[in-house]
């Protein structure tokens, strides 16, 4: 059995940060999403991994290498361009051949992994495997209608869902997959829809199973969505201190401080995840927030709030939350008069002010 994992989409739901980086290679608890997928189908026993790419394929090479970290060997398959999931399937087909293959999305992550689900699939060897959880906005989703454990129909982004079962970004197939994404065409929005690829499955007699998961899921494509994974990853963490925190500065609860990282005259508290070469400084770091490596943080308080690598939040004298800080930015306050606001923002910025 192989995995597939597919990171070439052009992640617009969080610009600007991915005009400069790809969306599955924005660290979650300081690793990048893309990480937890492949550990996620290692886990699973699955060690040869065919990763799509688009744009942001060199990268993801450089992030990802062959595999070897992780024991897994990965070959690259680029995808012309972003035109569905079924039209990465297609891409795929060379690569896959007739080996069964669990897809996973690669700004997807699945707390609990997908283990026990591999292992169903294999022993039962239905043609396809579909997970289905309950969300709050499945108009957002593929969205899946069944009868009893039957899956009837499967609709993409419906206006009107029928139910709140949400397709997850977990999918398992056998070859049959490469007949139904051949014999379906583009959809509306001009996209080869996996929906309707596993539809042809269902209305063809060929055998979909639907397993609906208990376990926590987050499709992180958009900023709520991200700090809500930050949050869940980093409440599992447990304390460590690589670090140096001065006799003046108060440690609380799940902190995990990085090599050559300094706290002085600070509070922290966790569940905090901070890496290294940082300087934390007359500051308040709150729960549920991750610092990458190289950040300074001086006279400023942060809370539920991501903050990536080499970037400065300097004499914010009002508590930041709810955040997403990119690489190189710079956050201060200046003392010179007029006191006014300057800002020089990319493209779908966001800023709030109060």
């Amino acid at each position: 059995m192989k995995g597939l994992i597919l990171s070439g989409g052009k992640g617009t739901r969080l610009r600007p940060i991915t005009y400069t980086s790809a969306k599955q290679l924005v660290p979650v608890a300081n690793k990048p999403i893309l990480y937890y997928a492949i550990e996620c189908i290692r886990n699973a026993g699955i060690h040869e991994i065919g990763i799509i790419v688009g744009d942001t394929q060199e990268e993801i090479r450089s992030a990802v290498g062959d595999g070897s970290m992780w024991g897994v060997n990965v070959t690259y398959i680029p995808q012309s361009a972003p035109l569905g999931l079924a039209h990465a399937v297609m891409t795929a087909e060379e690569y896959l051949g007739d080996d069964s293959f669990v897809m996973y999305l690669g700004d997807n992550i699945v707390k609990d992994g997908i283990t026990p689900l591999v292992k169903d699939f294999s022993k039962h060897t239905p043609n396809a495997q579909i997970l289905l959880a309950h969300v709050r906005n499945p108009q957002e989703f593929g969205v899946a209608e069944l009868d009893g454990d039957r899956i009837v129909h499967l609709v993409e982004k419906p206006s009107e869902p029928k139910t709140d079962l949400a397709l997850v970004g977990v999918y398992m197939f056998d070859k049959r997959i490469f007949e139904a994404v051949h014999a379906i065409t583009p959809s509306a929005r001009g996209e080869y829809e996996i929906t309707d690829a596993i539809q042809y499955l269902i209305d063809h007699g060929y055998e979909v199973k639907s397993h609906v998961i208990d376990g926590w899921w987050k499709d992180t494509g958009k900023l709520d969505d991200m700090l809500e994974a930050n949050r869940i990853i980093l409440d599992t963490l447990s304390y460590r201190m690589d670090g140096i925190a001065d006799a003046s500065s108060i440690l609380n609860g799940k902190v995990d401080i990085g090599k050559g990282s300094r706290i002085l005259r600070s509070e922290v508290r966790g569940p905090v995840i901070i890496g290294e070469n940082c300087v934390i400084e007359d500051a308040y770091i709150g729960p549920f927030t991750s610092i990458h490596d190289d950040v300074r943080i001086l006279h400023s308080e942060i809370e539920h709030s991501i903050v990536l690598s080499h970037s400065s939040i300097i004499n914010i004298e009002q508590r930041i939350s709810d955040s997403l800080i990119g690489r190189n930015v710079e956050v201060r306050k200046e003392e010179r008069r007029p006191h006014v606001y300057r800002f020089m923002l990319g493209d779908n910025s966001q800023v709030s002010i109060s």
